[in-house]
């Protein structure tokens, strides 16, 4: 199978040519055959490296993780073929949107600093999903209702985000918003923006106050693959014609299963089970990893 290794450095900054050197060793460590020269475009901020071998082997994704680990470089592995995605699934709190809606609620209902303990210890893995969002919203109980549109009129779109679901929309490929989080979010910001569609959770709220309880089922980290799944049979596409994005342990799942899974600011526990991170560019660099011109 012939894969690539697309390096990208930061904004308005060429590729170090000893980063791509770096990187071509690496390959070769981690056992990729036939490794190529390296191409560089994008105005030299970025570049490709080709070769032979699957670029899900974890040895080679071992090598090049520590090869680069301290190198201000953006990276992606994935197959050459298939390169331009038909399928975009997007994480919403942290990578969509550049903050947790649930701690943005939490810190205008003081009690800030006890959810974000809680939502830091999820995301790092360190405690399982459903408990910790169980546990954060019991403690918005008896809060106005309205502060979901509150937190709503605040919120910041992450950089490179539009022009991401725009140029990826145009191009064809169904864009999707998942999100542990709230449906009162996904539903505006996917329509803010342009996804196709978009599934989160439902708070349940009484009397136009919060009750501190969840509307069953909740959705979690195996929700986000099944919307993956049912979506590639939806439009009959294989992983390697997908693209997810996400920043969170319960974003790992999904994120393993695409053919490019990018770890978005990743906790450290996500990026090492990934193949790609962003942690210099803006959102639209995942267009680069597809060498997809912008809209």
């Amino acid at each position: 199978m012939e894969s690539i290794l697309t390096l990208v450095a930061p904004p308005d900054c060429k590729l170090e040519t000893s980063v791509s050197e770096i990187a071509v060793t690496a390959l070769g460590v981690g056992g990729a055959h036939s490794v190529d020269g390296v191409e560089f475009f994008s105005n030299d901020r970025a570049a490709d490296i080709r070769w032979e071998g699957d670029p899900w082997d974890e040895h080679i994704a071992d090598a090049v993780r520590l090869a680069i680990s301290h190198k201000p470089v953006d990276y992606a592995l994935q197959p050459a073929k298939h390169r331009g995605k038909r399928l975009m699934i997007a994480d919403m709190d942290s990578t969509i949107v550049a903050s947790e809606t649930l701690d943005e609620m939490a810190a205008r209902a003081g009690v800030g600093h006890r959810v974000s303990e809680i939502t830091s210890r999820a995301m790092n893995g360190e405690i399982d999903f459903q408990t910790a969002l169980r546990e954060r919203v019991r403690l918005l109980a008896g809060v106005e209702a309205g502060i979901l549109e509150d937190v709503y009129s605040n919120i910041s779109i992450t950089p490179g985000a539009d022009v991401l679901v725009r140029s990826m929309a145009n191009s064809g490929a169904e864009c999707l918003l998942v999100s542990g989080g709230f449906k009162f979010f996904t539903d505006r910001v996917a329509h803010q923006l342009g996804f196709h569609g978009n599934q989160a959770n439902d708070i349940e709220i009484n009397s136009g106050r919060i009750t501190g309880e969840l509307i069953e089922p909740i959705l979690d980290s195996a929700a986000k693959v099944q919307a993956l799944e049912a979506a590639m049979q939806r439009l009959a596409i294989g992983p390697e014609s997908v693209l997810a994005v996400g920043d969170g342990s319960n974003d790992i799942p999904m994120l393993r299963r695409a053919g490019l899974g990018v770890a978005w600011r990743g906790k450290p526990v996500v990026k090492a089970q990934t193949r790609a991170r962003i942690d210099y560019g803006d959102l639209s660099t995942l267009l680069i990893f597809q060498r997809m011109d912008p809209a």
